[in-house]
Formats: C-alpha cells, structure tokens, sequence
C-alpha cells in the first residue's frame, strides 16, 4: 500500500481580513499517497490557489488540519518543512546570471552548510535531477537563454534536487504549447512512478489531466471531489464544473466540446 504523504482533516480554506472571513470549502478531508500525480481543477477564481497555499502552509486554515507524513504542518519549523516540501511557482525568476546547473543546486539549500558549499550528496542529487528532467544538454546555459518549457523542466529540477517526498506546483504548463504541455506532464507522471514521489500540480487544462493523471481533485462551487479520473466521469463531476451554455462534457470520449 502506498505511504499517506499529505492528508487534510476537516479542513476549512478561506481568507480573513478586518472585517469578515471568506470560507471557500470546508470539511476537506484530501488525501494524496506517494507515487501519484494529482491534478488540481476548477472554474478560475474558485480557490485551487487557496488551497495550495493553505496545504503547503502559506496561509493558515480557518479550522481543521493539513498533515505531511502524519505529523501537522503548523509543527514543523520552516527549514524542516523545506526537506518535506517542494513548491514550483508560475513567477518569472528574478534577474540574475544564474545558470540551469545553479538553479537546480539551489534546491540542495536546506542541507547546505551556512556557507552554502555542496557536498558529495549535494552533487550527487543535483545529478540526478538533471538526469531525471533529462536537461543535461543545457545545464551550463544562463536561466534567461533557455525556453519556457525548459526553465519549467528546470524548475521541476530543482524541486527533485530538495529530495522531498511531495512537489506541489501551480499551473507549470501555462504559456507552453500543446506539445511542451503533454511533454511536460508526462515528465511529472513518470517522475511519480519512477521515483515514489507525490506530486500535485493546479491547472486548466483538464482535457490533459483527464487522460495523464492518476487522480484528480475537483473544487466546485459547493462541493470539493478526489478521485480516479474514470469515477469522475461516472460521477458526473466534469459536468458541473463550467455553467456555460457554450460548453458541454462528453462524457463518452472524456472531453469538453464547444457546442
């Protein structure tokens, strides 16, 4: 049986400000076992970014509990939450001069010494996310000199070089082409049945999670869903997700169309 790498309880997700509290969905009891890919859909605006930021710990709940290895997440400091947890942003990096090969060192940071000097095992690691991402050819290339779909792989490489049991990653296939998408994707599904890891990735192309994920969660403006993409469509969940006259689910071919 799969290892219980992340699990929520009776989690509530939402925002507070001076004046109320927001709750998005509540009673969230989510659930991702390691050597899975895990797609995160919804309507845009209906909190897939909220959770994200609520199960890595970025944001606080408003009740419940979010667990990484069965141990709550609002006990671990934040240079042991970086060796349990690795996050991959849509954000442009920075300017700098640094190169792939630096990029992907940077995940060894939280077990470099205060000088940051890379070990044996730094290295090693290091080398085998570059042979895992397949980016060998353009590791010595400044991070500006290479493609999007690249520096995504690269990303993703550095997540791999933190050696941490669950990657989360919000929208990586956005601005890539179709073909960098599905290039991109199968990367991350055969990073979790190659290395055991769990990885969850936000996106809006749910066509492509349908067919490339092992399960998918499903926010919807009343209820959140997990489950096997197939038990999805049973369900009818992909139905309920758009309420446009203009789109329609197939369920027989899995798809939406354009009506």
């Amino acid at each position: 049986m799969n290892k219980k790498v992340l699990h929520t309880k009776n989690l509530t997700i939402g925002y507070k400000n001076k004046s109320n509290t927001t709750v998005i969905a509540k009673n969230l009891d989510i659930h991702l076992p390691s050597g899975k890919l895990f797609g995160l859909i919804g309507a845009n605006g209906i909190g897939k970014s909220t959770l994200l930021k609520t199960i890595t710990g970025i944001i606080k709940p408003l009740e419940g509990n979010v667990f990484i290895n069965d141990k709550s997440i609002e006990t671990f400091k934040s240079e042991d939450l970086s060796k349990e947890l690795s996050i991959v942003l849509t954000e442009h990096l920075p300017p700098s001069n640094l190169s792939v090969y630096e990029i992907v060192a940077l995940g060894r940071q939280p077990y470099t010494n205060w000088l940051g000097t890379l070990s044996n095992e730094d290295k090693i690691k290091i080398e085998e996310a570059l042979t895992l991402t397949e980016i060998h050819t353009f590791q010595h290339k400044k991070h500006f000199e290479i493609s999007d779909g690249q520096l995504q792989k690269t990303l993703i490489a550095r997540a791999l070089a933190q050696d941490t049991d669950l990657i989360i990653l919000d929208e990586p296939t956005t601005h890539l082409d179709l073909v960098h998408k599905v290039t991109l994707l199968k990367l991350l599904q055969k990073l979790t049945h190659e290395t055991g890891k769990t990885i969850l990735y936000s996106t809006h192309d749910i066509d492509l999670a349908i067919q490339l994920c092992d399960e998918i969660i499903v926010i919807t403006d009343d209820k959140v869903y997990q489950n096997e993409p197939c038990k999805l469509i049973e369900e009818g969940v992909f139905e309920v997700i758009f309420k446009n006259e203009n789109i329609q689910f197939d369920a027989s071919h899995g798809k939406f169309n354009i009506k």
